[in-house]
């Protein structure tokens, strides 16, 4: 895929009333997220230079600015998936071009099996770590301008912004877990075998997102927090079927949980990057 971030930069930049520097990506269930924005505008994927529109049920395809607790902030309403068929630029492309147009945080938010045993649907866990088992990566091939070859991953989840997420769902109440994210290709659930071996590797929620986000946002020297709300245990765990329907249900109650966590830290994260 050509170097499409600056010019989608610079069609935000020119299409948004403002700039935010901190944005959110909301995941399946989660778009209700979008009622709590003030002076709110929206932009289509497909209105972008170079986004195909988005394809998967549950996910808008649109970018919404706007104010949450004053704060302004730049939602992501629906991401690209792997599974749909696009290579893993496409998948980044959101964000890069948030990138481009000057965020510098960037708070993912992902529908998520539990594998740790502890975990109960509804659950939110803060990511500390990912594993990266979709046998893709956005930064393969020529590198684009303004991202590093080799970012360090040794924290992909920025520490300090954890901390203030801890700090804010005490504050408020909230249970809040940690855990590493398994990233998976899909688009089917995994069978009990996979989820033992997600295990057995360290991880304790699995997904089929964010793992490419988050390369390409740390290759671009972008700080990065993520939650996944856990919709379901994964099989094998749990017993019974698994079905999209239910995975956006019980996000979407979940995700009010998240909601009233997000309106606590989008005002306490810094507005600028990390140098890379």
């Amino acid at each position: 895929m050509p170097d499409y971030a600056a010019a989608a930069g610079a069609y935000l930049r020119s299409t948004l009333p403002f700039q935010p520097r901190v944005a959110v990506v909301l995941g399946s269930g989660l778009g209700q997220m979008i009622d709590e924005l003030s002076d709110a505008t929206s932009i289509a994927f497909k209105q972008v230079p170079g986004f195909p529109p988005a394809g998967v049920a549950g996910h808008a395809g649109k970018f919404v600015t706007g104010r949450l607790a004053g704060t302004e902030v730049l939602f992501q309403a629906g991401r690209y998936h792997l599974y749909e068929g696009h290579s893993a630029d496409v998948v980044a492309a959101p964000v890069r071009a948030m990138a481009a147009l000057g965020v510098r945080t960037i708070v993912f938010t992902n529908a998520a099996g539990g594998v740790r045993p502890t975990l109960e649907p509804g659950d939110i866990v803060m990511l500390e770590d990912h594993i990266n088992l979709q046998a893709r990566s956005p930064l393969v091939g020529p590198v684009q301008e303004g991202e590093e070859r080799f970012p360090d991953m040794s924290a992909p989840y920025d520490p300090e912004l954890r901390l203030l997420a801890v700090e804010a769902a005490a504050e408020l109440g909230i249970g809040l877990q940690s855990g590493v994210y398994a990233g998976v290709l899909g688009p089917s659930y995994e069978t009990a075998a996979e989820v033992r071996m997600i295990g057995k590797l360290g991880a304790d929620v699995v997904g089929m997102s964010t793992v490419p986000e988050v390369i390409a946002a740390r290759a671009r020297g972008v700080r990065c927090l993520a939650f996944s709300v856990v919709t379901n245990k994964a099989t094998g765990l749990g017993g019974g079927s698994l079905s999209h329907a239910e995975v956006v249900a019980v996000g979407r109650e979940a995700g009010q949980r998240l909601g009233r966590l997000l309106r606590a830290v989008i005002p306490r994260l810094p507005q600028s990057g990390l140098t890379k």
